[in-house]
């Protein structure tokens, strides 16, 4: 019999989002639930290596692996608006904005293992401005969820031409796939980099050339 409870099997669970951060009884009751069964899944993974769950060095990482999903995977649920949380401003000006160098981690949805890299998101601002630590927000939002580097850059684009209408989105990400370090090929160092461009960053050659080239060479 599976380590993990029959009466789960099949179930799709879908992430609770709690306003403000506050956890009422039914929502805490919840997260409780998952955890046991990411711990469950956890023991039973374990066993399956030929690894001993209940010994000193194992005993308690079931639960430090639910622990840790829970935050690599809280992005599910939530929307744009709920990390923008209203930091919209008048524009003052038509310029390009460039805010590079965005550490993220996320989960490649193919091997569960981790890539890591920078985004950088450039717009032409149209009646409103974004608080820059959003965007860091924004980029977090869409990372901590099961990702492939492709869909991530689209939906940062996406998000940002959604909540401020801008003239134009540029977003490029660059990141190292673990699953192309720690197993396949084994290639450490190398750099995938995506790029998505929107209105008037795509249409208009200057300010493409312009945003591009303020980004330089990727950081080694």
């Amino acid at each position: 019999m599976s380590a993990i409870d029959d009466s789960v099997e099949g179930r799709a669970f879908e992430p609770t989002v709690i306003p403000g951060g506050r956890r009422n009884g039914h929502a805490a009751a919840l997260v409780h639930e998952r955890d046991a069964i990411v711990a469950a899944a956890t023991r039973a993974l374990l066993d399956a290596i030929g690894e001993d769950p209940s010994r000193p060095g194992l005993e308690k990482t079931p639960e430090r692996v639910a622990k840790a999903w829970r935050h690599l995977t809280s992005g599910y649920g939530l929307q744009p608006a709920d990390v923008v949380n209203g930091a919209l401003f008048p524009a003052e000006a038509e310029q390009l904005v460039v805010v590079r160098d965005i550490e993220f981690s996320s989960l490649c949805e193919h091997h569960l293992l981790p890539f890591v890299g920078r985004v950088h998101i450039g717009y032409v601002p149209g009646e409103s401005i974004l608080g820059l630590s959003k965007f860091a927000r924004l980029t977090d939002l869409y990372a901590r969820r099961l990702q492939v580097q492709e869909r991530l850059t689209g939906q940062i684009a996406d998000a940002v031409m959604e909540l401020l209408a801008p003239r134009g989105v540029g977003v490029v990400v660059e990141a190292e796939h673990m699953c192309m370090v720690m197993r396949g090929v084994e290639k450490p160092g190398s750099l995938t980099r995506t790029s998505v461009l929107l209105g008037s960053l795509r249409d208009d050659r200057d300010l493409r050339e312009q945003f591009l080239g303020s980004l330089g060479r990727p950081r080694s």
